[in-house]
């Protein structure tokens, strides 16, 4: 995966809901300057297709999990990926995001991402159980990873707060992050094991392409 050359030969574009959470406070400082607000970078986000195809491919509905730690911000690589895809995948599904998520198709963001890891485990066929609710969405490899988002509350009325952040020219992993919290938020696979409750969250709309 790490310096993986773009060789664009099949065209695909996707559309994907989005639920991420990582080690970062609320509001997540990687947002804004880059670097991470403990200094390292320990992340989960799971996917699930909603529309669009890889060539003749048909990709909604594929569910998957990446999971990654990097020992600084991101950017400067050293990367730990593992990659769980839901046991219902097609192997041509498989094939397809793979070649996407190294970079190998080309297009943003995993052109990009694909340059910063050193290591990657996977593809690992699993149960993948997910349920896509805004703020409150949850996803879970039994045994594995188990993320259930929640809202921010106000610290004074108590009430669930509505908080985003919008990139109006167009967001590297998203343009408009709807921000909340985790009530959990665990990861166990051999070297790659993190647990960040009460941290940053989001849920968004992705859109991935190598066309222009």
């Amino acid at each position: 995966m790490a310096g993986a050359a773009a060789t664009i030969s099949t065209p695909y574009r996707v559309k994907l809901h989005h639920i991420e959470c990582c080690n970062c406070n609320h509001g997540c400082n990687c947002q804004f300057v880059g670097i991470p607000n403990e200094g390292k970078c320990e992340f989960l986000v799971g996917f699930e297709g909603i529309e669009g195809a890889y060539g003749d491919i048909d990709l909604a509905g594929l569910r998957f999990v990446i999971a990654c730690k990097y020992p600084g911000a991101i950017h400067e690589g050293q990367g730990t990926v593992v990659l769980f895809v839901d046991e219902s995948a097609r192997p041509e599904q498989i094939d397809a995001l793979t070649a996407i998520l190294t970079g190998k198709a080309g297009g943003m963001p995993w052109e990009a991402l694909a340059g910063t890891v050193a290591s990657l485990n996977g593809p690992i066929r699993a149960r993948i159980e997910m349920n896509v609710d805004g703020r409150r969405s949850s996803f879970s490899v039994p045994g594995f990873v188990d993320v259930r988002l929640a809202p921010i509350k106000d610290v004074v009325s108590g009430q669930d707060k509505e908080v985003h952040v919008v990139y109006p020219q167009g967001g590297f992993l998203w343009d408009d992050g709807d921000i909340c919290t985790t009530d959990t938020m665990r990861m166990e696979h051999e070297a790659v094991r993190f647990e960040h409750p009460g941290k940053y969250a989001a849920y968004a709309i992705a859109n991935w392409t190598n066309q222009s």
